[in-house]
């Protein structure tokens, strides 16, 4: 069963304001590369032409497109691939739309394409996100770590995992 991945307002701001920025800073270097003496045109070119496509295109692989629940596993759907979760694993799973309240990101992605990476707050102390819509969080208990995931159904994803899984 798949789930789509909807995006909040703040990740489509978020995405549509840098997005616009580095194809302006791209467009930019581009257009003034004749203007830059030799010397210094490797760098300039690598500073405002290189780094930003990269970003882009880096920060777009890692996009959360969806989630797929399989007999088993769970597989947060990328852009040309996917991490897994096991749902043999799983403790416990439900929707709280205020689970990433007051998160700090000790490693990841904070709104450009999704919220991915390492967070951490007093609720649930350090966890995963795979989100792309806080307000539709869902928590996925492990018995070695916790995720939040944000499916487009939440209450209706929690109740297929409890189904898969056993729970």
């Amino acid at each position: 069963m798949r789930f789509g991945a909807p995006w909040s307002t703040s990740v489509k701001w978020i995405t549509g304001l840098t997005v616009s920025f580095l194809v302006i800073l791209v467009i930019f270097g581009i257009s003034r590369l004749e203007d830059v003496g030799s010397g210094s045109s490797i760098l300039f070119f690598l500073a405002a032409v290189v780094m930003p496509a990269l970003l882009l295109v880096v920060s777009a692989c890692w996009m959360i497109r969806g989630y797929v629940v399989t007999d088993d596993m769970l597989l947060v759907q990328r852009l040309g691939w996917q991490s897994k979760m096991d749902l043999k694993e799983l403790v416990s799973v439900e929707a709280d739309p205020e689970a990433m309240a007051r998160s700090l990101r000790t490693l990841g992605v904070g709104g450009l394409f999704c919220f991915c990476g390492r967070f951490r707050n007093t609720k649930l102390g350090a966890y995963r996100a795979y989100a792309t819509d806080p307000k539709r969080s869902v928590v996925l208990k492990f018995r070695d770590q916790t995720a939040i995931v944000s499916p487009e159904s939440p209450d209706d994803f929690v109740d297929f995992v409890k189904e898969r899984a056993g729970l």
